[in-house]
């Protein structure tokens, strides 16, 4: 049953990878923290697992999506390289950033930030649209914030990428898929430092490498490849305030879930 929940919730972070750009991870990590508590792992690790593992169901997700919006020429890759270099370092910070704090309070630390995401899109909380794509160090240092913080919150990174370039005047749909590419390096560096940081942890469950779980990594990975082009090619047929609500919507159920 449990993997079967995971196949289906692999279908649902395609979508939504493809959708928004975001990696699938506000779903995967509520959905892999009820999981993991059904099944009666450590609360003091869970939620570590749970973001762990959706960090590396995100190296899968992100793939199709990739070529997806590549193929739309949606993906301004200059943006994704110099942001990279960002990414790199930060995502590797955040996952220690992450260790450092108990299961309990960082579900709660994750599900604030969604409903604050939720808000920020719903409201278009944000300065007006600048006159372009900001320099290369602006973008690197923007990378290593955004990576730093998606590290922790298992995401990969749309919910503060898309938002950001939006800002600088990216339109929606290349800030989706510029998203979308920014997300794979997020998700390799945090999936390997929540190996790394968990790999001594004597609480967790068989099955493990590190914070990572591998019989969910599977589930999620075999559905999500294919369901991220159905989501890739939704984003090109919605508007974009069609997508900004449905994202805004999305992230406030995760919060509330988690907060509760």
């Amino acid at each position: 049953m449990e993997f079967a929940l995971y196949l289906l919730l692999g279908g649902f972070a395609g979508v939504l990878a493809g959708l928004f750009g975001v990696g699938g991870g506000m779903i995967i990590v509520p959905v892999l923290v009820f999981s993991f508590t059904a099944q009666g792992f450590d609360p003091q690790i869970l939620t570590h697992l749970a973001v762990g593992t959706s960090l590396a169901t995100i190296v899968f997700t992100s793939l199709n999506s990739i070529l997806a919006h590549h193929r739309r020429r949606a993906v301004q890759w200059p943006i994704v390289l110099w942001m990279t270099l960002g990414i790199l370092l930060g995502a590797a910070l955040g996952s220690l950033t992450a260790a450092q704090i108990q299961g309990p309070m960082l579900q709660k630390i994750i599900g604030v930030f969604a409903i604050a995401m939720a808000v920020q899109m719903s409201f278009s909380l944000q300065p007006k649209a600048s006159a372009g794509v900001p320099g290369r160090p602006v973008l690197t240092v923007a990378g290593a914030v955004i990576g730093w913080a998606s590290a922790i919150f298992g995401i990969g990174g749309g919910s503060l990428t898309v938002p950001f370039l939006s800002w600088r005047s990216v339109p929606i749909q290349q800030a989706v898929g510029t998203s979308a590419a920014c997300g794979l390096p997020i998700a390799i560096a945090g999936a390997l430092s929540f190996t790394v940081v968990g790999w001594q942890d004597a609480q967790l469950p068989e099955w493990s490498l590190g914070y990572v779980y591998l019989p969910a990594l599977v589930g999620v990975a075999i559905t999500s490849m294919f369901f991220a082009r159905i989501g890739a090619s939704l984003a090109h047929r919605l508007s974009a305030s069609m997508l900004r609500r449905l994202f805004a919507l999305l992230l406030l159920s995760v919060g509330i879930n988690f907060l509760i």
